[in-house]
């Protein structure tokens, strides 16, 4: 008799240095992007208009992410949806296809989660950034990550380029409301 869920037991483990979530995954500016948001929020479009702009598509729906020999995390697509993105309205589309190979990438590091989160009257939002952010922890690492609301007439695509962007210079050391608080003080004194 075969074990597992036909015979009526459970199977066997996943490894614990290895989970699916549902997202999308782009690399945006060298930033492995984990887009993360309710169904119907956008993730999709956002995704393929980012790619559009010359970033690469790593996978849309379903990250398969693993730890690294390094110990950082690394997603890419299942093998049966690799280059594959689904668009309402336009059903399944191959991103290798329509943009060339250059437009994926195989698997990329997982260095920031981007959440849209539908805005509605009340969402408090760090208006600032002076707020530190609220990392999410995937296989016991913490990645970070910033909120976005969405919203009619944003920018979504946009948004998460900046998103990438403020990232990349916080990793450098550098905060723009850090430096505004510091002019502030100094007409203060």
């Amino acid at each position: 008799m075969a074990d597992g869920p036909a015979a009526g037991r459970p199977g066997p483990a996943a490894p614990l240095d290895q989970t699916t979530i549902s997202a999308g995954f782009v690399k945006i500016f060298g930033l492995g992007t984990l887009i993360l948001g309710d169904s119907g929020i956008g993730k999709s479009e956002s995704a393929l208009e980012l790619v559009a702009r010359g970033h690469q598509f790593v996978a849309d729906d379903v990250v398969q992410i693993r730890v690294t020999p390094k110990g950082d995390l690394a997603g890419t697509a299942p093998a049966l949806s690799r280059n594959f993105m689904e668009i309402r309205g336009l059903g399944i589309i191959n991103i290798r296809a329509i943009f060339g190979p250059r437009a994926i990438a195989r698997e990329a590091k997982v260095d920031v989660v981007i959440r849209l989160k539908k805005w509605r009257r009340g969402y408090e939002v760090d208006r600032l950034g002076l707020k530190s952010g609220n990392d999410m922890t995937i296989l016991g690492r913490k990645i970070p990550q910033l909120a976005i609301p969405v919203a009619p007439g944003r920018n979504i695509a946009t948004l998460i380029e900046i998103a990438c962007k403020v990232h990349i210079l916080r990793q450098k050391g550098y905060s723009a409301p850090d430096e505004i608080v510091r002019r502030l003080d100094r007409v203060l004194t």
